[in-house]
């Protein structure tokens, strides 16, 4: 498996570095029969909105259980990425298959993240109730299964994202600061940093 990393935020940010696994689960993608437009669309919101400094580990993968699990385990277990954004496969189509990896390999789901992007994606297409997009947590990793579709990947992530960072927090991970004229992050007042 090979990863492309890239840099993001400030050096001089505050927060704390996270490491962010980026999967685009593609088939077509995955071959080269056309261009991948959803990682590319996750990063450029990242470095839209983060202030910390980051690095995304970003790979294209095929519609295979079996290597969206691996690809999983290896950038939550091996990489240590706090957060985990996977792209596409979650349709009801037989070769629809991330959230089964996801949740197969994870400690526990988090269906809110699913319900709030099918919320947010009805407002678009009457078609969002068939995604299955969820959230998850490995150890200390928390893993967003977003659509596949580029505009729908800034629909989600623009209105979910504000609770991304203090989950991080909740399960042991970076304090992750964003910027505040682009985004509010949500944390208690109690919160601990």
């Amino acid at each position: 498996m090979k990863f492309y990393i890239n840099n993001g935020g400030r050096k001089s940010g505050i927060g704390e570095h996270v490491d962010i696994g980026i999967i685009t689960v593609s088939d077509r993608a995955y071959k080269g029969e056309y261009v991948d437009k959803g990682g590319p669309k996750v990063i450029d919101f990242l470095n839209e909105v983060l202030h910390s400094e980051w690095t995304s580990h970003s790979i294209i993968i095929p519609d295979e259980k079996v290597e969206i699990e691996k690809c999983l385990i290896k950038l939550t277990d091996e990489i240590k990425c706090s957060l985990i954004i996977t792209t596409g496969g979650t349709g009801p189509t037989k070769r629809d298959v991330t959230p089964d990896a996801t949740i197969s390999i994870c400690d526990k789901e988090l269906p809110g993240f699913g319900e709030l992007m099918r919320k947010i994606s009805l407002k678009y297409v009457p078609t969002a109730i068939l995604s299955r997009q969820t959230g998850a947590i490995r150890g200390n990793s928390l893993i967003i299964n977003l659509p596949g579709q580029p505009k729908a990947i800034r629909e989600t992530i623009d209105e979910i994202f504000s609770a991304i960072p203090y989950c991080i927090d909740l399960i042991g991970g970076p304090y992750i600061e964003a910027k505040e004229e682009k985004i509010s992050i949500f944390r208690p007042k109690n919160a601990k940093r």
